[in-house]
C-alpha cells in the first residue's frame, strides 16, 4: 500500500492507500496505539474483492472534521466506514452526525456510544442513531449485550457477528472482518 500525507483541519495525516481504482472505497480507522499495518491482512482481502482502501496510520489527533477534510482532500465523496477500538467510536460518531458521506458502517468490539459498554460506561449519551447499514463484530460473548443493544440506534439493516475468543479482530480475524466489509459494500 502506498503511504502519503494528506492535509487535514489540524495539520497533516499520513494515510495508506491501496487496492484497485474502484467506485467503492473503504475507510478503515484503527484503534489508538495500533501499528500502521494493523489492517494490512484485511486490506489485502478487500483489494481482492475490487475495493480501494484508505487507512490513517494513526487516529491520534483525528476527529470528525479532520476525517471529513481527509475525504475531501482525497476527493472521496462516498465511502464505506470501518473502525476498531477508538477508531470504531470515531466511526459511530461520524456515521451518526454526517449524512450522505458514508454508505455503510462496520465496527469491531464497540457498540453505539449511547449504549453502556461491557464496562457499564456510556461514552456519549447524546450520540444520534446511524441511518445506514451497520454491522457490529464482537470478539466474545461479553460484548454481545452491548452490540445487541446498539441495534436500537441503527435505523437501517443491522447485524451482529460474534467471534468467540478473538481479542483483536483486525489482526486475529482479518478474513471474517473483511467478509463483513465486503457484504456491506455490495448492493444486494
Amino acid at each position: 500500500m502506498e503511504s502519503t500525507r494528506v492535509e487535514v483541519v489540524n495539520g497533516t495525516c499520513r494515510v495508506r492507500i491501496g487496492g484497485p481504482e474502484s467506485r467503492h472505497t473503504v475507510l478503515l480507522l484503527p484503534d489508538a496505539g495500533d501499528p500502521a499495518d494493523v489492517y494490512d491482512a484485511v486490506c489485502a482481502r478487500l483489494h481482492d474483492s475490487d475495493l480501494r482502501t484508505v487507512v490513517p496510520e494513526s487516529i491520534e489527533g483525528l476527529d470528525e472534521s479532520s476525517i471529513i477534510a481527509l475525504l475531501d482532500e482525497l476527493k472521496l465523496p462516498w465511502v464505506n466506514l470501518v473502525g476498531s477500538g477508538l477508531g470504531a467510536e470515531l466511526a459511530w460518531s461520524l456515521a451518526s452526525r454526517t449524512f450522505g458521506r458514508f454508505a455503510s458502517l462496520v465496527v469491531a468490539d464497540r457498540g453505539h456510544p449511547a449504549v453502556p459498554g461491557a464496562d457499564g460506561v456510556v461514552r456519549d449519551a447524546t450520540c444520534p442513531a446511524v441511518e445506514l447499514p451497520t454491522t457490529v463484530v464482537v470478539g466474545s460473548s461479553l460484548g454481545r449485550a452491548c452490540a445487541d443493544a446498539s441495534g436500537r440506534f441503527a435505523y437501517s439493516d443491522f447485524r451482529v457477528v460474534q467471534l468467540d475468543g478473538v481479542e483483536n479482530i483486525p489482526v486475529s480475524a482479518a478474513p471474517e472482518l473483511a467478509t463483513e466489509v465486503v457484504l456491506r459494500t455490495s448492493s444486494w
